[in-house]
């Protein structure tokens, strides 16, 4: 449940703790360590979404209004972006925020406490004038997107993380219309980025508030893929908040993810679902069920999703299904009152609104909609492991590997530069071919029977249908299929530079590498 949280006093460092030198930026005595911490879970949380959105941490130390000798300074890193006068008039913002009313203070009520509701008062402007700050700052300099987070007073100082990602990459993925409040004052979340951001600065927050925030194991946070699923979960109460569904009883993401993973007389769920109020223009019912059925009877749900076809979806108001139907007509997408939930395979969905895919999901796991093989990620791992760069050899293998993307069954490339003795080693567990420049067209049909497809650097073919063999290495993933798992034994086993691309049947494509293999 999203809250604004608080301005909060971080507790005093505790006797027998390093002295704190004359230096103006030193608030307390690990900021370096905090601001280095949290650098750490940014990247994993938003290179797990798109390593192109290149997360950065800035650690901005305001003073407080009382604290007349205090200047704004960045803490904790030898860079930055940032001018500390830039931030001299944020009081001064706070002022003429207050003044005019442009802010939002919710869940108030007549039993809160004065002093927390004060609290979040000045937390929540102080951060309104922090990111009006950096978004004048961001009109001039057009890489990066910056997010203000949560001030915590330290020390006579308001700290708070400033959280930077690459704004092109932000701007190429899909997203619902941003600046929407809920008439209680929370705000819409439009993408799934965005609840990640909103989940990374609650986390700062908390640990900025412990003792001696950034102190080795003091500071705890959350694993990566905990918090990426923590944004998943906050992403899907915007359609649940659309529907008029109150936000204590939204839990679609975890409905969604357990329906998906059950099977129906062994087949796996496959079909579309339509999140909609009842009597919704765009939508046409086949047929009505009598005593609608709660997505809660998840064994329920999943019987009936057997029923749909590739237009014909089951109708959802975000709490029951309650009709089969379609849809109709020119949909509004400035209404963004109609989603679709596609379950594309075995404990697999999309979240989609107006034709366009803003989550994916694949064993309770979130991750955007993007590109299934990363074009720049693709010619960094052929110029490290194969020292690659002539540009004619990398254009034809990234054709293969696209072309390869593309099937719909999955399957398994292998490059090496020993492909021919490899064919010639595993000859009797493979169908060895008259050695053939892939194209994308010879790519589509070898790919299109089971085994692995043997090729060099040079884009040569030798063997296709290939079983890998390889020794156990202790690394794999027990969640994915035996492809992908025997694509990780033989990249490890082998003694020649190799890499493997995985084409999984939900969608996802793996770059396996022995270097990107020792770095997860």
């Amino acid at each position: 449940m999203l809250t604004t949280l608080p301005l909060l006093a971080a507790p005093p460092v505790a006797p027998g703790l390093p002295t704190p030198s004359p230096d103006p930026t030193l608030i307390w005595p690990y900021q370096a360590h905090f601001r280095q911490a949290a650098q750490t879970i940014a990247d994993g949380v938003f290179d797990a979404l798109d390593e192109d959105l290149q997360p950065r941490v800035q650690l901005l130390a305001l003073p407080a209004i009382d604290n007349a000798t205090g200047l704004a300074s960045l803490l904790g890193s030898d860079t930055s972006d940032y001018d500390p006068v830039t931030f001299a008039d944020a009081h001064t913002r706070c002022q003429r925020l207050h003044d005019r009313g442009s802010w939002i203070l919710t869940e108030r009520t007549e039993q809160t406490p004065e002093e927390p509701v004060r609290r979040r008062y000045e937390g929540y402007v102080l951060r309104l004038a922090i990111q009006e700050i950096l978004d004048e700052h961001d009109k001039v300099h057009h890489t990066r997107a910056s997010f203000a987070g949560w001030p915590v007073l330290i020390n006579g100082f308001h700290v708070l993380p400033i959280l930077q990602l690459n704004r092109k990459t932000v701007r190429r993925h899909p997203t619902l219309r941003p600046d929407r409040f809920y008439t209680n004052g929370r705000p819409v979340i439009p993408s799934l980025i965005q609840a990640a951001i909103i989940r990374f600065h609650e986390e700062c927050a908390k640990s900025l508030s412990e003792p001696e925030p950034g102190a080795g194991l003091l500071m705890r946070p959350r694993e990566t893929d905990e918090l990426v699923r923590a944004a998943g979960t906050l992403f899907m109460q915007t359609p649940a908040q659309d529907l008029g569904i109150s936000k204590a009883e939204a839990k679609l993401y975890a409905t969604l993810n357990t329906i998906s993973s059950l099977r129906y007389e062994g087949m796996e769920g496959v079909g579309k679902m339509m999140l909609a109020a009842r009597h919704h223009p765009n939508l046409e019912e086949v047929f009505a069920l009598t005593c609608p059925t709660p997505l809660s009877d998840y064994r329920a749900v999943r019987k009936l999703l057997e029923m749909t076809t590739p237009d014909v979806s089951l109708l959802a108001d975000g709490e029951n299904v309650y009709a089969l139907g379609r849809q109709i007509g020119q949909y509004d997408a400035s209404r963004e009152d109609l989603f679709v939930i596609s379950f594309v395979t075995h404990y697999a969905w999309e979240f989609q609104h107006a034709g366009k895919v803003l989550m994916r999901t694949h064993y309770g796991q979130p991750s955007l909609a993007r590109a299934r093989l990363n074009r720049s990620s693709f010619r960094k791992e052929l110029r490290r492991t194969f020292d690659l760069t002539n540009p004619e050899k990398v254009e034809r293998l990234w054709e293969v590997a696209a072309e390869a993307s593309r099937q719909k069954h999955g399957t398994l490339l292998v490059i090496t530069t020993e492909a021919l003795a490899e064919a010639d080693r595993l000859k009797l567990q493979c169908t060895l071919i008259e050695p053939v420049p892939l194209t994308p067209l010879i790519t589509r049909l070898v790919t299109a029977i089971d085994g692995a497809v043997l090729l060099d650097p040079d884009s040569y073919c030798y063997s296709i249908g290939v079983i890998l063999d390889g020794t156990a290495t202790g690394r794999g993933n027990s969640t994915r299929g035996a492809r992908y798992n025997s694509a990780i034994r033989y990249v490890q086993s082998s003694p020649y530079p190799c890499m493997a691309i995985v084409v999984s049947e939900d969608g996802l494509v793996d770059v396996l590498t022995k270097e990107s293999l020792e770095e997860e």
